[in-house]
Order: C-alpha cells, then structure tokens, then sequence
C-alpha cells in the first residue's frame, strides 16, 4: 500500500468510528417516566371521565383537548408550554393565527380551563417566495407556559379545526439573587 492509501484508510476508519461515537445515550429518566396523556372530544364522542367530570362538555362545532401530566418528582422544576394553531398549506412567509384565548374556571370547583372561541387567519410577512408552499403549524399567538401539576389536567376547548402542541421545559439550575 502506497502512503495516500494509508492515509485514506485512516481517514475513513477515524470518520466511521467517530460516527459511532457521536450517538448520544438514552436519558434513564425518560425510560422511567409515565408518557403525557392526551384525549380529544367532539360533542359526538365526548367520554366523562373521573378526573374530568367537573369540565363542560364540548359545545357544537367545538373540541375538547385534554392533557393529563404524569406525577414528577421536584414538579416545580417544570413547565407545559402549549401552543394552540392549525396546520396550513404556507408559504415562506411568517404566518399567525388571530383569536382570543381565555382562561376560565369550572363553576363551583376553581379549576381553571381554556377556550379560545374562534379562530381566523392573521398577519403575514409580505416577502416574495419562489418556494412551493408546506404544510406547517400555524401558532395562534406566541402560545403559554403553565406550571407543571399531575394533579390536575389541563383542558383546552377550541374550534374543531384547531390543534394543540406541546412541550416540557425542565430547570437545570438553582435560584440566583440581583445583587444588593
């Protein structure tokens, strides 16, 4: 073998093998952890449920999503963020939704719900786009964070072509203090 092959060869065993490496490790704590639950009614699947009897059932034309947050050790270190959208055919332009998001509480119980009653195209960006359009989620505002708490779900009820994502936002550092 001549010196450029052997420099080949080492370069491709170094690639390969650093590729290896490159996968990182599964977290245990998402092995052991209870996933989110979530459930979407209509008024003509609409299910009561334990938990959730205390909640209206959805109104015609409207939906009920529920997301149920499995019990956490150290839960103040957590956050829900929910985005509320719809899903469009886009272009490259910044899209939003417009609409009005309540928040709301079960008579006689104080657990708090959301509702957002109506939900219509809103602002763009107005660049040219030579892209073909995508389907992508469309965000009704810049979405909310709510505290983490397994003892209560979180309900949402909206138009039936509106959909919710979500995501958990986990602290990994202690409180710090302004200086006096």
């Amino acid at each position: 073998m001549n010196k450029s092959s052997t420099f080949y060869i080492s370069i491709m065993t170094l690639l390969l093998s650093s590729n290896a490496m490159a996968i990182s490790p599964v977290h245990h704590e998402a092995l052991n952890s209870n996933a989110i639950s979530t459930k979407v009614f209509t008024t003509q699947n609409y299910q009561s449920a334990t938990e959730t009897k205390m909640y209206p059932k959805p109104s015609e034309g409207m939906t009920q999503h529920i997301i149920t947050l499995p019990k956490r050790e150290n839960e103040q270190d957590y956050l829900l963020e929910v985005q509320i959208g719809k899903t469009q055919l886009v272009d490259c332009n910044q899209h939003r939704l417009m609409g009005k998001l309540e928040q709301l509480t079960v008579e006689g119980w104080g657990y708090p719900y959301y509702q957002v009653e109506k939900v219509i195209d809103g602002p763009s960006t107005m660049k040219m786009c030579i892209e073909p359009k995508q389907s992508k989620f469309v965000p009704l505002g810049e979405g909310i964070k709510v505290q983490y708490d397994s003892r209560l779900p979180k309900v949402f009820y909206l138009p039936q072509d509106v959909q919710i994502r979500y995501r958990l936002w986990k602290t990994h550092s202690d409180y710090l203090f302004t200086s006096e």
